[in-house]
């Protein structure tokens, strides 16, 4: 993993992670759009964590921290990148920062139906917590 580049996103890599993620994330957002993402990078500059080998993007991961709680969103490698260890060094990276910045704890926004990435983020060291349901409501048109 020597080859492996982690790293925080900064303006000029938001049109290759928006493409990106249409190819290696599961799912699209409302938020997955240029305006979006730049918001975030300009709100959070650390909150976009980039992993790159040889110059080509391979996986991102969001680690959103509110003061309160640390928040994992967007983790997504690309398909030929996977089972090399990109997801669980973004993984650490993100976990790193969240310990810096003084988090507990961290939870993961994850598809119902995406099956290979229940397995990822149980190997990781997560679990589902079943009692709780995500509830949301769209702030535009």
């Amino acid at each position: 993993m020597s080859d492996l580049r982690i790293r925080a996103a900064t303006p000029d890599d938001l049109d290759t992670v928006l493409a990106f993620w249409k190819t290696a994330a599961e799912g699209t957002s409302i938020s997955d759009d240029r305006n979006g993402v730049e918001r975030l990078v300009a709100r959070d500059p650390e909150a976009l964590i980039l992993a790159e080998r040889d110059g080509e993007l391979v996986g991102t991961v969001i680690a959103g921290f509110d003061g309160w709680r640390c928040h994992l969103y967007r983790l997504a490698v690309s398909p030929q990148h996977r089972r090399q260890g990109v997801g669980s060094a973004l993984l650490a990276a993100a976990e790193e920062r969240f310990a810096r910045l003084g988090g507990r704890r961290g939870d993961a926004m994850v598809l119902t139906r995406n099956e290979t990435a229940h397995h990822a983020w149980r190997a990781a060291g997560y679990t589902p917590q079943e009692q709780w349901r995500r509830w949301v409501k769209p702030l535009t048109d």
